[in-house]
C-alpha cells in the first residue's frame, strides 16, 4: 500500500471536514453546539453568555474560575489570553461531561463540587484553578475509553 503524501493527506481531511462548522480555538477539533452560543463572532468566549448560561452572576463565575471578579467586570480583561484559556478549560471539561451527567447544570454541579479520586479528592475546579486543565481532560479521556478511577 502507498503512502499517503503530506499534501494529499491534508487535501483529504480539509474535505473530511467538509460540511462542519469550522474549529474554535481551545475546542479540540470543533465547538459543540452549546460552546458555540457562548462565542461572540470573533471566537472570543462572552462571559456575559457563560454566566447566563449557568444561572451565576459573573462574580461567581470568577471564583468559580479563579480569577480576582474585576477581571470578568472589564471587558479588556475578560478578552485577555489568560481569562479566555481559563473560560476555555471550563467549557471544555464542562462539554466533555456533559451527557454523563445528564445535562449542563449537572456538569457545573459535578465540576464544582465532585472529588475525583484519582486525584486525591480535588474537584476539577481545582484542578483547573491550579493549572491542571490538561490532567483533567487526559483523566476524562481514559474514563472515556473504559479505564477505571
Amino acid at each position: 500500500m502507498a503512502k499517503t503524501t503530506g499534501a494529499r493527506k491534508r487535501s483529504s481531511q480539509a474535505r473530511s471536514r467538509a460540511g462542519r462548522p469550522p474549529a474554535m480555538p481551545g475546542f479540540g477539533e470543533e465547538a459543540t453546539p452549546f460552546v458555540a452560543t457562548l462565542l461572540d463572532p470573533n471566537g472570543v468566549v462572552a462571559v456575559d453568555r457563560v454566566a447566563d448560561a449557568f444561572g451565576m452572576t459573573k462574580f461567581q463565575l470568577a471564583e468559580t474560575l479563579g480569577l480576582p471578579r474585576e477581571t470578568l467586570y472589564k471587558s479588556r480583561r475578560a478578552r485577555a489570553p489568560k481569562t479566555q484559556a481559563r473560560i476555555r478549560e471550563m467549557l471544555e471539561i464542562i462539554c466533555r461531561i456533559e451527557d454523563w451527567a445528564g445535562g449542563k447544570f449537572q456538569a457545573m454541579a459535578w465540576y464544582r463540587a465532585q472529588g475525583i479520586p484519582a486525584f486525591g479528592g480535588r474537584t476539577a475546579e481545582s484542578l483547573v484553578k491550579s493549572g491542571y486543565a490538561g490532567a483533567m481532560r487526559e483523566y476524562l479521556d481514559h474514563m472515556a475509553m473504559g479505564g477505571f478511577a
